[in-house]
């Protein structure tokens, strides 16, 4: 089975998804050069760090961690990119394995009972034909083995991109646009929240409202990227 697959990449080399290089046998997705340049926030390990005090006085967050920054024209939004638009989950489990393993050594997060992602509309969803945030959500909950459950929240109607908006805007655009089915099962837990990338938290903030019906739920955050 090596043989034909060192043969394969003869023929068919991968490339480093950030710099287009090919990537030697013992690398995936990005080559070694790429992922030690990529901008590890290491907020897993600190108490009251940026996103964490981002909301203050909007969410009440037992915790709230990414792994990267995120920087215009910057690798980790290449990789974002790739997961998001050009069908290459795959990205979303090196983040989600990634964050895990810091998420497990931290301690921070070791209360966490079950994995919800922020959702997409059923329209967007049935066009981009997956939730950019599946994979990442996947991979975190078999590192921390509790469920990952894509369906209790739900988009009730769809809005335009989000990118370009003020922060007052966003909020305007995404408040009210999530309910929860099957909540019965949330009462008492710590759910950890996730989504790709923060920039307001505006539509973090807008799950939080629907979620908060729910008796006595805890809530923290995880993201695959962080935009100060």
């Amino acid at each position: 089975m090596k043989i034909l697959k060192d043969i394969f990449s003869i023929f068919f080399p991968e490339i480093c998804l950030c710099c287009n290089d090919y990537l030697a046998t013992n690398e995936s997705i990005i080559c070694l050069n790429c992922r030690h340049d990529l901008p590890l926030t290491n907020f897993s390990f600190e108490e009251n760090n940026l996103i964490e005090k981002s909301f203050y006085g909007r969410i009440p967050l037992e915790s709230a961690t990414s792994l990267f920054y995120f920087f215009k024209k910057g690798n980790v939004q290449r990789l974002i990119h790739e997961l998001k638009y050009k069908k290459q989950q795959q990205v979303g489990t090196l983040i989600g394995n990634w964050l895990g393993d810091q998420l497990i050594e931290s301690g921070r997060f070791s209360t966490i009972d079950c994995i919800i992602p922020v959702p997409l509309h059923k329209k967007k969803l049935k066009k981009r034909g997956y939730n950019q945030v599946t994979t990442f959500g996947e991979s975190l909950a078999k590192k921390l083995d509790v469920p990952y459950y894509p369906t209790v929240l739900v988009r009730v109607s769809s809005t335009k991109t989000q990118t370009k908006k003020l922060r007052l805007d966003r909020w305007k655009n995404v408040h009210e646009l999530f309910r929860v089915q099957n909540n019965f099962t949330l009462e008492n837990k710590h759910v950890l929240l996730i989504d790709d990338v923060i920039t307001t938290g505006a539509t973090l903030e807008a799950c939080y409202e629907a979620l908060n019906k729910i008796k006595n739920l805890k809530i923290s955050i995880a993201c695959m990227a962080y935009t100060k």
